[in-house]
């Protein structure tokens, strides 16, 4: 079997209303899928990370740079054609876009490889621990409103996805140090004190902020405070971590072993937040995945996209070892953004239902056993949709 084509189909629709976080607004709802093709028929699916333009720009990337590479290779040599491609680019970027194109071709050859051999892509990489994953909603985005408006409608907003039948719910902030903890407050006013709730800056902040926020944090006892930082300010996440008490979360900006490397040894997270579909495909995940359990963190994907991208994740989540192991073991969750996702709701053959499951099941998605990543996009969908 050889690699025939390999095709990215960038996705696009305009919001019904308008979202943000701490460093942008944004009107349209974008997806990046990329398909591989063989000479005897079969098809694999992945996604790249990248909203916007930056999507269009991966596709040039998948096609006129990636594909070139590896037409006429077997595909199931992923790690042959893992480094093959690492190799030709590492002059041109260890890290970013080049990256995340690479990540949505080798997710997609992991979806081959589960259909040339019939099996779902949580046995091919050694088996599940659960049949089911506990979900998190995800939503509270910013908007251009005043913060008294936010605070009341990040209140409603938690409640409702807490009575969604979510295990747990994760916040945007971003207004500013003294407007960000009322809005966290507001958040845990509306869920009680016993219900775990998150809280993402997307690495707005200096140190000082951060701990700032932190320590108020600290009263309130979210699950965990993500990206406070920016990425690259390793030393801030490493001082964040002795300056307060909540858990510090991230990752999600950080590529390929060589990155996860120096966060880990570094000591920089409590909680690792690898993103499949950017910090190099199903291959590279595995890899951060063995070093995180190697430095004992605890590991909880990052989440972004459309469907493709939840099924992946949902693979990787029921293959996930427990850490250290024992009776009340602490599970890793599923993100799932909350807000207007066509591409996560239609994009299947069979969509995934992820918040149906939710509401009927008390807080879980199940676990498919459907080869590969367990779900197949609606070609005529994605025509409807493309904007190239």
């Amino acid at each position: 079997m050889k690699i025939i084509e390999i095709k990215s189909h960038v996705l696009a629709y305009d919001l019904p209303e308008e979202l943000g976080y701490s460093q942008q607004y944004y009107a349209r709802r974008t997806a990046h899928l990329v398909e591989v093709k063989t000479d005897e028929g079969l098809v694999g699916w992945g996604e790249c990370f990248g909203p916007g333009n930056v999507a269009i720009a991966n596709k040039a990337i998948v096609e006129r740079v990636i594909q070139p590479m590896i037409v006429g290779m077997d595909p199931l040599d992923r790690e042959v054609i893992w480094h093959k491609v690492y190799n030709l680019l590492r002059d041109h970027g260890q890290k970013g876009m080049p990256v995340q194109a690479l990540s949505g071709v080798d997710i997609a050859l992991w979806d081959l490889a589960g259909k040339i051999t019939g099996l779902p892509l949580h046995k091919l990489i050694g088996g599940r621990h659960r049949d089911r994953i506990q979900v998190y909603g995800y939503g509270m985005m910013l908007k251009r409103e005043d913060a008294a408006s936010h605070i009341s409608r990040f209140r409603e907003e938690a409640v409702a996805i807490k009575d969604a039948g979510f295990k747990a719910t994760k916040m945007k902030i971003g207004l500013g140090v003294r407007d960000d903890i009322l809005l966290a407050q507001a958040v845990r006013d509306g869920v009680g004190d016993d219900f775990p709730f998150m809280v993402d800056a997307n690495h707005c902040y200096t140190v000082d902020d951060a701990c700032y926020v932190g320590r108020a944090l600290d009263e309130l006892k979210p699950f965990w405070f993500e990206e406070p930082v920016a990425p690259e300010d390793r030393a801030g996440y490493r001082m964040l971590r002795n300056m307060i008490e909540t858990r510090i979360a991230g990752g999600e900006a950080e590529f390929t072993r060589w990155g996860w490397r120096d966060l880990l040894d570094g000591q920089c997270v409590d909680i690792a937040q690898p993103e499949v579909c950017a910090l190099g495909g199903v291959s590279e995940y595995l890899k951060v995945l063995a070093m995180a359990q190697t430095h004992f963190v605890p590991v909880i994907n990052h989440v972004w996209g459309s469907a493709v991208a939840l099924a992946t994740n949902i693979q990787l989540l029921a293959a996930i070892p427990p850490l250290p192991g024992g009776l009340f073991q602490r599970e890793p969750m599923l993100e799932l953004d909350t807000t207007d996702n066509r591409f996560r709701d239609e994009l299947l053959t069979e969509p995934l239902d992820i918040r149906g499951q939710v509401k009927r099941s008390g807080g879980y998605v199940d676990v498919s056993d459907n080869p590969g990543i367990g779900a197949e996009p609606d070609m005529d969908y994605i025509a409807k949709y493309a904007i190239d």
